[in-house]
């Protein structure tokens, strides 16, 4: 008997063909959307290093050490609130890079109006709460010694508006990502140093004496760019981004997806991952002076743009494990972390070795980086780029658990480590107790997960049946 499926409720809509490439799935497509993305961030990468540079060179030079100690502390903010999307990504990525068709998949428009709704309150929120802690006067007691006196809590505070206001918009990178082009957002992306430069250029041109309130700008910025990168998105999705749009609104009457099972682990690496991993500058702040502080902002600057790269490339395996595990195949990423791990200690070794050049151009012989701040800088790139493909391969339901888990037990000892060793090591204590909680809550434990998931489906194979078959008759052998 034939059933038939009543088609959802709504105008119909032609939708357009598929925005992927067709050949999305093939293996060697794979490969060339990770150095379609890590190319074009590496791309970007020089002019936003050499131009980043030219940014620290001003501040210091025209506001003073205390101007970029403070720069860097509040720039890290943003690092510390991916929470506040309370684990959207995971659930638009999952159901965007999944979808055959998400143009017109139903599951796809659900997922994206639970998510903007989602977004939206969350922004609310974080704007209810960034204007309460600086009316309040809290931000010198969160942030510590690294916050410049008087106008350093006004500038905060605009900082985690700005956050706020771009939480909406950042669904347009996910979108992008799930459609298999994670590159189109990185490059829109990495005009925001020539922009924040471009600013600051105009306020040095015009006098004005605004060394307290240049963290704004790179978060002014991003608002922006965030905003370009959702029109594209809704571009690529149409008509679907117009039928999300009109559903959102109507509370009661359009009902949403389901986004929980990936959305709350997701949420809990979004909270614990920050803590773990950027509280490093807030540690610095109260455990040393403002010149251990610029030490970590400077190396930090110069070694980030490694995990750029990884992560550029990496958030393009979201998608295909996605797809993979949909179609019901498991592929390994165990080939993929060898490679992200040899690119990122290349890198690593090459910056290393370019650092006192680098310095002398970026702080003007200002600040001095140790071979210990260095290495265990390039150590730490090499782990976040080895965990990467392991990561993106625990992107269901299940995964996304595990991970949560990992990092919620491995967190009170990286928080610890890097307290304790940041006042003997300076500036390398916090990130020696990152490389600590990296190996061992997301590098050996995701590589275990994944081995045994590996087997697990292996196991599950139906094995082939053996038939003899006659040569001349073509019947059974019995």
């Amino acid at each position: 008997m034939t059933r038939t499926v009543e088609p959802p409720p709504g105008p119909t809509v032609e939708a357009g063909p598929d925005p992927r490439p067709a050949d999305s799935g093939d293996r060697r497509s794979v490969w060339t959307a990770m150095a379609r993305s890590g190319g074009v961030r590496l791309l970007v990468l020089p002019v936003s290093a050499l131009l980043g540079i030219v940014v620290t060179r001003l501040i210091i030079e025209e506001y003073g050490e205390a101007a970029f100690a403070q720069y860097g502390l509040l720039v890290g903010i943003g690092a510390l609130l991916p929470f506040a999307d309370l684990g959207m990504s995971a659930a638009v990525m999952n159901a965007v890079g999944a979808s055959d068709s998400p143009r017109s998949d139903e599951h796809v428009r659900r997922v994206l109006v639970t998510a903007v709704r989602v977004l939206v309150g969350s922004a609310v929120v974080l704007l209810l709460f960034a204007a309460a802690i600086t009316s309040l006067g809290l931000w010198p007691a969160l942030l510590g010694k690294g916050l410049m006196p008087g106008s350093g809590s006004l500038a905060a505070g605009a900082c985690l508006a700005l956050i706020a206001l771009a939480m909406p918009l950042g669904i347009g990178q996910r979108v992008l990502s799930g459609l298999g082009r994670n590159h189109v957002s990185i490059a829109v992306l990495g005009l925001q140093t020539p922009l924040v430069l471009a600013v600051l250029a105009v306020l040095l041109w015009v006098d004005l004496p605004a060394g307290s309130a240049v963290p704004v700008v790179p978060y002014a910025t991003t608002l922006l760019l965030a905003g370009v990168c959702t029109l594209l998105a809704a571009r690529a999705l149409r008509p679907a981004a117009r039928d999300v749009l009109r559903r959102v609104r109507h509370l009661r009457t359009e009902r949403g997806g389901q986004v929980l099972d990936v959305a709350w682990p997701m949420l809990v690496q979004m909270i614990a991952l920050p803590i773990a991993m950027q509280t490093d500058r807030i540690v610095l702040s109260h455990r040393s002076s403002t010149e251990v502080l610029a030490e970590y902002n400077l190396a930090s600057q110069m070694f980030t743009p490694i995990w750029a790269v990884v992560s550029a490339a990496g958030v393009t395996l979201w998608p295909v494990f996605a797809r993979a595990r949909a179609r019901g195949r498991d592929r390994s990423p165990f080939p993929m972390a060898a490679v992200f791990g040899a690119v990122a200690a290349a890198m690593g070794l090459a910056v290393a070795l370019a650092a006192p050049l680098l310095t002398e151009l970026a702080s003007g012989g200002r600040i001095t980086l140790g071979p210990l701040l260095l290495v265990s800088f390039a150590v730490l790139m090499v782990l976040q780029a080895v965990k990467y493909p392991l990561g993106m391969f625990m992107t269901d339901a299940r995964g996304l658990r595990f991970q949560a888990m990992g990092i919620v037990c491995a967190l009170p000892l990286n928080v610890a480590l890097s307290w304790f060793l940041a006042g003997p090591l300076g500036a390398a204590g916090p990130v020696i107790g990152s490389i600590v909680g990296v190996l061992c809550s997301q590098v050996l434990a995701s590589a275990w997960y994944v081995r045994r998931r590996l087997r697990a489906a292996a196991a599950a194979q139906p094995a082939p049946q053996e038939v003899a078959v006659d040569g001349a008759t073509g019947g059974d052998t019995r």
